[in-house]
């Protein structure tokens, strides 16, 4: 398929109830642009890879799904080989179990990219939706209509079932460290607007994301084990010589990421780990108070949590 505007990326493992409703949101979009969705359907052991092969039958030119796979080769893998297969000027992303609500979003979303050459990503705001059907919106109300580089290094803002973003892999490959993380949504941000390129973000709601459903909610349920990858995704940045002049927010991210996982510690009651991250700190920082302050601050607030 030539002169796709919008490839939407999609991960799916086991998600037989979620699927069906997923590929609905995205086949209900309007638009006067083409736009493709690409499944990368992990070796699953239900039903969904049939359903999502139904689907391709009616839709052949707007459904590409990956070749099947003799194994399960987990989340990160599955990402690195669907994105690479997204030909659009534009990526959006969509999980197979999370929906769009808002026929338009797509259309919204490009026309602001394309008025807007100086933006490269533009996000929204979403419903998240509980176990028990519950749906609550996600409070943004300080979030700012226009961010940057500077901004996203030091927390992933951005819901992924609403992005839309710039596709640069012509240009050039997507780090091939990213293969070592549990997610790589955050740092393909990061490496899409490195260069140029400011981020939107559009306040409506035009999503539903899924609670305690999907592969990376599980692995970032425990705070120190989220704040340690990212800990580690920065790591990898600032070694990688494309970031090289971005090297000054990196470097602050990297030492406010060290005092949060030392918290995280603490409050997860893991005091050894978190003594250790301290003597690290205050070996290799001059900020010796403010992070002395944080250690014993969180280690007080372990405790009075017991009273």
């Amino acid at each position: 398929m030539n002169n796709i505007t919008v490839s939407i990326f999609m991960l799916t493992y086991n998600q037989e109830q979620f699927i069906a409703q997923t590929i609905e949101s995205i086949l209900m979009q309007k638009t006067n642009f083409t736009y493709q969705l690409v499944i990368g359907e992990d070796c699953s052991t239900d039903t969904t890879r049939i359903i999502c092969e139904k689907y391709v039958t009616h839709y052949p030119q707007k459904i590409k799904l990956l070749p099947s796979l003799e194994k399960n080769i987990g989340l990160i893998a599955n990402y690195m080989r669907t994105i690479a297969a997204c030909d659009g000027k534009y990526i959006a992303i969509c999980d197979g179990d999370d929906y769009w609500i808002d026929e338009l979003k797509l259309q919204k979303q490009v026309d602001y990219l394309e008025a807007h050459p100086d933006f490269s990503i533009v996000f929204t705001k979403i419903k998240r939706l509980f176990s028990n059907g519950e749906f609550k919106e996600m409070i943004m109300e300080n979030q700012k209509s226009c961010t940057t580089f500077e901004d996203l290094i030091f927390n992933n803002f951005i819901p992924s079932v609403t992005v839309l973003f710039k596709n640069n892999q012509k240009n050039e490959k997507i780090p091939s460290w990213l293969i070592h993380f549990p997610y790589g949504d955050w740092p393909t941000y990061l490496w899409t607007i490195k260069d140029e390129g400011k981020i939107y973000f559009l306040d409506e709601v035009t999503a539903i994301y899924r609670i305690d459903t999907g592969v990376s909610s599980r692995i970032r349920k425990v705070n120190s084990d989220v704040v340690k990858v990212n800990l580690n995704i920065l790591k990898c940045i600032a070694n990688d010589n494309g970031f090289e002049h971005k090297r000054a927010a990196i470097n602050e991210s990297i030492f406010r990421a060290k005092k949060n996982v030392m918290a995280s510690l603490n409050r997860e009651k893991k005091y050894l780990a978190s003594l250790k991250m301290l003597f690290h700190i205050m070996l290799n920082y001059k900020q010796k108070n403010q992070v002395a302050k944080l250690y014993l601050y969180s280690i007080y607030r372990t405790f009075e949590k017991r009273n």
